[in-house]
């Protein structure tokens, strides 16, 4: 027998799985290019990047990386109520913009990082 309790979950848990199945799919992507920001970075400053590889910047970089991935879950905080709204239709088929201006900010920050904080660290280490 169903109950009502059971058809007032359905519609959140419809939404949920579909957040997750969208978003976790993406989350990959996102990585990647997070990654090719750093290996730009490390590769254009390959000599200072050599004599630096320690426990330090190597841990700070796992670190960002975490973060990076607690900040994507953020995304879910604005996907879960727009598809339990009657706007869920037209959210579905516009969300992408969501994950690329997130991407996009997210790499945006990664370079920012990168640049600011953690190549003249690394540069400071290698003597120059």
């Amino acid at each position: 027998m169903v109950t009502l309790s059971k058809l007032e979950h359905a519609p959140l848990r419809d939404a949920l799985s579909d957040a997750i199945r969208y978003w976790e799919r993406r989350r990959i992507a996102f990585n990647l290019l997070l990654a090719a920001v750093v290996i730009g970075w490390v590769v254009a400053a390959w000599p200072y990047f050599r004599a630096a590889l320690t426990f330090e910047p190597v841990l700070a970089l796992v670190v960002l990386a975490v973060l990076a991935n607690a900040c994507y879950c953020a995304a879910y905080l604005v996907d879960l109520p727009m598809q339990c709204s009657a706007y869920r239709a037209a959210w579905r088929r516009r969300r992408w913009m969501l994950w690329t201006f997130g991407t996009l900010f997210a790499m945006a920050l990664a370079y920012y990082w990168m640049a600011d904080e953690i190549y003249p660290a690394v540069r400071a280490m290698a003597g120059a």
